[in-house]
């Protein structure tokens, strides 16, 4: 069963109505409150007075108890009490039922001082007794009093009133939660969400807006590189096409001729020659291609662990094994190879490491000039282990830099194709750098040869045993 849920307007209705109804408690009380210090200062004050006013008469008077007994005093309590608390004379109760005065406060008090009062509420009907007391020449006590409705009663008096107010408060916070809230709202449901830079209607709603242009940037981020990845895969696929379709034609071309006896008995070795080396040619290129999907698979799973795991390398050691390897072809361009630096061990996969550096020195010794040279030199540079391969060659005009680490980019068709080269090196090297979080670097000008530079992070380091 799916869960309700909440309404702005009714969200905003509870907090309407619990704000009202607890302002309206708050001010019935303090008004109840306010008004019976008002009424209770009036009343003692007015008692103060009457008190005065009869006192003076008792004075005057032979017969004090025949005076009172002769006065109508309406709602208002006189009690005569003798200095030792006996009570000589009350309006309202026998004198004989009554308990001895002495202790009540206001007794007590205006036999000191010559006046008293006082104030003391009901225990069972939470009225309000005022006293006040006046010492009399004859030594007697008179004390007056009168009861008034406390704040208790007060507010049960109000309760219709409240009810009345809080039915009206409920109603008028219905209304004006339901309008508050289609104010509010309206602003918000018209947030156009299909720009990067909608504005918020509120303050409040810029970390919203601010978010929502951001998973819409990153949303359109990643359409453009499904976009770019499909691009890149029709073409990578028309590319391959091409690119496989001439070794094998030429190997089918020559073999057809010797199957059918079109080939001179001494043209055979030339015709097994190439087929020999488009074959070699066509290997190369289907590794090439194997080894690039398998980093572009790694790269969408964000897992080198195609490639296993990572060992200490020493790169050192690495650029050796592969000038070793081809120092042969370079010799037979008159490039003379070097090697230098000093052992740095990183952190890496030992194959993608060798077929980096391979294809950065195979690209300095293909695209050099007879008598040039290639240098590979490895250290640190601001702490990041660095492999850095130079060369004295053709160089690469600065329009095309960018493109020579593309798929199946060529600086020189023919050189690369006559000396084995697939296109895909330099592409096969950026992904692999990425791949270790490394950074690759070209610099380069026409004639004036060309320097690749492989920079690891720092953290790929690890220290010599």
């Amino acid at each position: 069963m799916p869960r309700s849920r909440r309404t702005l307007a009714g969200s905003v209705f509870v907090t309407l109505l619990a704000i009202s109804v607890a302002s309206a408690l708050i001010a019935t009380t303090a008004s109840a409150i306010l008004h019976q210090a008002t009424i209770m200062g009036e009343a003692q004050a007015e008692l103060g007075l009457d008190c005065e006013v009869l006192s003076s008469t008792l004075n005057a008077s032979a017969d004090e108890e025949a005076e009172l007994e002769s006065l109508e005093l309406g709602r208002t309590r006189a009690t005569l009490v003798a200095p030792d608390g006996t009570v000589l004379y009350d309006s309202v109760a026998a004198p004989g039922t009554l308990v001895d005065h002495e202790s009540r406060p206001e007794i007590a008090i205006a036999l000191q001082r010559g006046f008293g009062s006082s104030v003391r509420t009901s225990d069972t009907q939470g009225n309000m007794s005022l006293y006040q007391a006046r010492l009399l020449d004859s030594g007697n006590v008179l004390r007056l009093s009168v009861d008034r409705a406390g704040i208790l009663p007060m507010l049960v008096g109000d309760l219709g009133i409240l009810g009345l107010l809080l039915l009206g408060l409920t109603g008028l916070s219905w209304i004006t939660s339901r309008k508050l809230a289609a104010r509010l709202v309206k602003p918000i449901l018209e947030i156009d969400v299909s720009r990067l830079s909608a504005e918020a209607p509120y303050e409040e709603l810029h970390p919203l807006t601010d978010r929502l242009a951001e998973q819409q940037a990153a949303l359109l981020n990643q359409v453009e590189e499904v976009r770019n990845a499909d691009n890149m895969r029709q073409e990578l696929t028309a590319n391959v096409t091409h690119e496989l379709k001439t070794p094998i034609a030429s190997i089918m071309g020559a073999s057809e001729l010797l199957r059918d006896g079109f080939v001179l008995e001494e043209d055979v070795p030339g015709f097994a020659a190439r087929i020999h080396n488009e074959s070699q040619r066509l290997s190369v290129l289907v590794n090439d291609i194997l080894t690039l999907a398998r980093l572009d698979e790694s790269e969408r799973a964000r897992s080198p662990e195609t490639f296993g795991t990572a060992d200490p390398i020493d790169l050192l050691a690495v650029c050796r094994d592969v000038a070793g390897r081809m120092a042969g072809r370079a010799d037979a361009l008159e490039v003379s190879l070097v090697v230098d630096g000093e052992p740095i061990i990183v952190g890496g996969f030992p194959r993608l490491l060798d077929e980096l550096v391979a294809n950065l020195c195979s690209n300095a010794i293909r695209y050099n000039r007879p008598g040039g040279a290639v240098r590979l030199w490895v250290g640190l540079e601001d702490g990041c282990p660095l492999v850095r391969v130079a060369d004295t060659g053709i160089g690469i005009p600065r329009e095309t830099q960018a493109k020579v680490f593309e798929r199946f980019y060529r600086v020189e068709t023919s050189r690369s194709r006559a000396s084995g080269g697939t296109g895909l090196g330099l592409a096969i090297v950026k992904h692999a750098a990425t791949l270790h979080g490394a950074d690759v670097s070209l610099e380069s000008a026409p004639g004036m040869g060309t320097t690749v530079e492989v920079r690891f992070p720092a953290s790929c380091a690890w220290p010599l045993a």
